[in-house]
């Protein structure tokens, strides 16, 4: 009998031999790797660390959101009980206590100019020159700090409403 009747029978060449071996070795790395990554806890470890950290750093984005959505809803609830407010009284007061008013203001408006003048004639260059620095960052920075004021009033009004 020759090399082909052999074949044919089931015998495998020696070249179908090598690639079996091969596959095999292949085989058998590709379980040693995965055996490896199953035995390396401290990559496992690192692997569940980093999705926990994406996982909250996800939750504390949604949790800003809601409470800057949150701000922004009790800043315009009291914006508009205030106008509310303001116009209820406006209604209800007499005019003669509106003239009044009116003077009183325009009176106070006059001597704080007049204060203001005076002030800033008196006060020295380095000084103005830090409050206005001051000034324009607190109105760079209008809308943090109202929502901040407005959360400030919001925790304190519910803190109120517990006490009770």
């Amino acid at each position: 009998m020759n090399d082909e009747s052999q074949n044919k029978m089931g015998t495998p060449t020696p070249e179908e031999l090598r690639a079996q071996v091969e596959q095999t070795r292949d085989e058998l790395g590709q379980t040693v790797e995965a055996l490896a990554a199953k035995a390396d806890i401290k990559a496992q470890a690192k692997e569940k660390t980093a999705a926990a950290k994406a996982q909250a750093a996800e939750k504390t984005a949604a949790v800003k959101e809601q409470a800057a959505a949150k701000a922004a809803s009790a800043s315009d609830q009291i914006r508009e009980k205030t106008g509310q407010a303001a116009q209820l009284v406006q209604d209800k007061t007499p005019d003669a206590v509106l003239e009044k008013t009116a003077q009183a203001t325009a009176q106070v408006r006059e001597s704080a100019a007049q204060a203001g003048q005076y002030v800033a004639a008196k006060t020295p260059d380095p000084l103005r020159e830090k409050v206005g620095q001051a000034a324009s960052a607190a109105r760079a920075n209008r809308t943090p700090l109202l929502a901040g004021g407005a959360l400030l009033i919001t925790l304190l009004l519910i803190r109120r409403g517990r006490a009770r």
